[in-house]
């Protein structure tokens, strides 16, 4: 594990984060990059890889119980994947209230139809959304809120 002692020092406690993709996308460096990010901020990273079919992540959270899973997507079918697999995770009562992101390109298109994207996400269950031109320092920002829990994280935008 990478470790950057400035930043761990300043990590609130270190969390188990389940990290994948969506099950059609098959990029796996965005996976790499929010892996090596998540580690070194003092977080254990259980990277299940690209391509990830819905049953086996719901499978996977239900029986690692994260405090957090990350949906990372860059192909942009994020909307229509993520919205069936939060509807997954949802519907089952081991994952039911385990804190899910998504982020990364959500769509083909930006502008106004992103950001009902992004709002539509939150409405079906997830926790935040991440437009693909977010910050790495907004994952941490969330993270932080995970120790003063709100009822909704607003939708991250840039």
């Amino acid at each position: 594990m990478l470790m950057n002692p400035v930043n761990a020092a300043v990590a609130p406690r270190g969390r188990t984060i389940l990290l994948s993709s969506v099950s059609s996308d098959s990029h796996t460096w965005n996976l790499v990059f929010l892996q090596l990010l998540l580690e070194e901020t003092g977080h254990r990273v259980i990277n299940l890889g690209a391509c990830v079919a819905d049953e086996l992540l719901v499978q996977e959270c239900s029986a690692i119980r994260p405090d957090l899973v990350v949906i990372s997507t860059v192909n942009g079918h994020g909307q229509v994947d993520g919205l069936r697999l939060i509807r997954k995770l949802r519907s089952e009562p081991r994952t039911r209230d385990t804190p899910v992101v998504i982020g990364g390109k959500l769509g083909i298109t930006g502008g106004a139809e992103a950001d009902d994207r992004a709002r539509r996400l939150v409405s079906a269950g997830f926790s935040a959304v991440f437009q693909d031109d977010a910050e790495p320092t907004e994952i941490g920002r969330f993270l932080a809120s995970l120790d003063h829990p709100a009822p909704r994280h607003p939708v991250a935008t840039s």
